[in-house]
């Protein structure tokens, strides 16, 4: 069964981009215009952040969004009913990027049914254990029709990898560094190496490449290695400010989507 995010990937392969945000942040109301804004400016996916006191994943500018979300009164339910107001209106693939304490809090079969109910399309879960997913919660996932995204790292055996591309329907999530998000991919050679690696794994997925990538230039390179690039923290700096929100998102990402640099 078709979700939005595998109809994106049946349709197009290539310089793909997903850009992260998170939800509630910098107002607790702004997540349905960053939305709505994100797509008119040229986004091909959205992945929402469920705001976590403890994200060990992500770098200091995620972390303090996530602090300053909370603050706002975020949570999994406003977040909910924040897409459920605007899905209508869109159409872009919605992905939710969390961890899983919240969401077995929630209730895990409650937490899918209500995602598919307001139109989220698949889930980033980095601490969720792969083989918990495969025993435990895929067939709730597939109940739901809602894709799973996995992380590969550079100390990921290609033993792991073929599992995670065997148990993926959409895309995986290729960290391209071992540190946590906001460091800059620049095509040093150790880097170029792995990504060329995983490339030549010639896995069924496609690939996109996240942590690091933050104006055109890095864009453009993952893009050489993979489907596309996944934008985070460079993007939670753009719209600190909730002043000129719409037009700071539109500016940002076509300037990251230009397929050259302008003249002088």
């Amino acid at each position: 069964m078709e979700n939005r995010l595998t109809k994106l990937f049946r349709e197009k392969r290539e310089n793909l981009l997903n850009v992260y945000f998170t939800a509630g942040f910098p107002e607790l109301e702004s997540t349905g215009v960053v939305l709505k804004t994100l797509e008119a400016a040229g986004a091909d996916i959205v992945e929402i952040g469920m705001p976590y006191s403890d994200p060990l994943a992500d770098g200091p500018t995620i972390q303090q969004s996530n602090t300053v979300a909370l603050r706002n009164g975020m949570s999994i339910k406003k977040l909910f009913s924040q897409i459920e107001a605007v899905r209508p209106e869109l159409e872009v693939p919605i992905v939710l990027m969390g961890y899983l304490n919240p969401v077995l809090q929630f209730g895990i079969e409650r937490f899918c049914e209500e995602a598919a109910r307001v139109g989220v399309d698949g889930f980033i879960l980095p601490d969720m254990p792969l083989h918990e997913y495969e025993e435990e919660y895929q067939p709730l996932f597939l109940k739901y029709n809602l894709s799973v995204i996995f992380l590969v790292t550079p100390q990921t055996s290609e033993d792991r990898i073929r599992k995670i591309d065997a148990l993926t329907n959409s895309f995986i999530y290729l960290v391209s560094s071992a540190s946590t998000t906001g460091n800059k991919v620049g095509g040093d050679a150790k880097q170029v190496q792995y990504f060329q690696r995983i490339q030549d794994l010639n896995l069924k997925n496609p690939k996109l490449i996240g942590f690091g990538i933050s104006d055109r230039s890095s864009f453009q390179l993952a893009c050489k290695y993979a489907e596309g690039a996944i934008i985070g923290s460079a993007f939670i700096k753009i719209i600190q400010q909730p002043e000129n929100l719409e037009e700071n998102i539109r500016g940002f990402i076509r300037e990251v989507k230009a397929p050259e640099a302008v003249s002088a």
